[in-house]
């Protein structure tokens, strides 16, 4: 390959990347801009997610899915459900709390609550039931708080 067929390649390329590149701006722009520099959306781009927000707010408990009886979380201990990334205890009898089941330390999905503590399997942090703060590091930052509902017997994820 010589010099000027390397040069020619780039510049085709970079001819291809630009006009890529233009159409894809011209894409995602608004078709109702006013060619102003307008960043409003048209009401057909934000429908599903405002339809989607006004379902979730106007009937929380429709929308919410069991996770879980009441009975299946032991008073001082909780259970991990992996498959949601979430971890529900029971600090004391009546009370429940949720937290991510994600581990503050390096992201590891937490194992097990046992002894007051909920567990991860990879560094060995630990952190209380009763609201998700470290009880033993490395992790230096609690587990963030999820919302649930409980409803008679069942526990639901909102």
């Amino acid at each position: 390959m010589t010099q000027g067929s390397t040069g020619s390649t780039g510049s085709s390329r970079r001819t291809v990347l630009a006009t890529g590149a233009a159409a894809l701006v011209a894409g995602c722009s608004d078709s109702n801009s006013t060619g102003t520099g307008s960043t409003e959306r048209s009401p057909a781009a934000s429908a599903p997610v405002s339809s989607a927000a006004a379902a979730t707010s106007a009937a929380p408990s429709a929308m919410a899915q069991e996770l879980t009886r009441t009975s299946d979380i032991p008073v001082g201990g909780g259970k991990v459900f992996a498959e949601h990334k979430i971890v529900v205890t029971q600090p004391k009898k009546g009370e429940f709390k949720a937290f991510s089941a994600v581990c503050t330390h390096q992201g590891c999905t937490v194992a097990k609550v046992a002894d007051g503590t909920i567990d991860c399997p990879c560094h060995g942090s630990m952190f209380h039931v009763a609201d998700g703060s470290v009880a033993h590091g490395p992790a230096t930052h609690p587990l963030a708080p999820k919302k649930i509902e409980v409803s008679g017997n069942s526990i639901r994820l909102t």
